[in-house]
């Protein structure tokens, strides 16, 4: 048989494996993997922040540091990165607790979301202790997000004291003279 009579034949046969139910079925797999893929590309990162009280950290975050507020992003719906997995963290950093206490019953995305940069979220939540001499205590496990947080203190002119480099810890004096404490944890 010539091969010019077996290509139409290939064609139809081609064409009779994408459309049976198995081929419509990895083109729809292969759709939905691009559209995922798509989805958590473009989610903002996300940086956690523990704080030892919500209602002074939002006068530091909006008043302070003018942070503007952000939507909660939607992969934090469906229950994304809400599990920590906390329990072996020191209790020192936990307020005595090995829960975090701001998320909600189904471990909602509670707590404070402010925009940090173009693709970046800060999320405050509750559970850190309080640090020595009562200070209020901000703690976080990335440092980037604490290099961008004492950057824009530097910048809006903020008194700071850097107590260490690496891991990095600075006190910040807010409107009302407390002293807060932002550090960074290792885990």
């Amino acid at each position: 048989m010539p091969f010019s009579s077996l290509s139409p034949t290939l064609a139809l046969l081609g064409m009779d494996s994408i459309l049976s139910t198995q081929g419509i079925m990895v083109m729809l797999l292969v759709a939905y993997a691009g559209a995922m893929w798509m989805f958590l590309k473009s989610a903002p990162k996300v940086y956690t922040i523990m704080v030892s009280d919500l209602e002074v950290a939002r006068r530091f975050y909006e008043g302070m540091l003018n942070l503007p507020a952000a939507e909660v992003p939607l992969h934090y719906y469906y229950n994304y990165e809400q599990t920590l997995g906390t329990g072996g963290l020191d209790p020192f950093y936990m307020g005595g607790t090995s829960s975090l206490a701001g998320a909600g019953p189904a471990g909602g995305p509670d707590g404070l979301w402010y925009q940090l940069r173009k693709n970046t979220q800060l999320h405050i939540i509750s559970g850190a202790s309080l640090g020595q001499r009562n200070r209020q205590r901000h703690v976080c496990f990335d440092r980037k997000c604490l290099e961008y947080i004492l950057m824009r203190v530097q910048l809006t002119g903020i008194k700071h004291k850097i107590l260490t480099e690496t891991p990095l810890n600075f006190l910040v004096r807010d409107y009302e003279e407390q002293i807060i404490e932002l550090a960074e944890v290792n885990g």
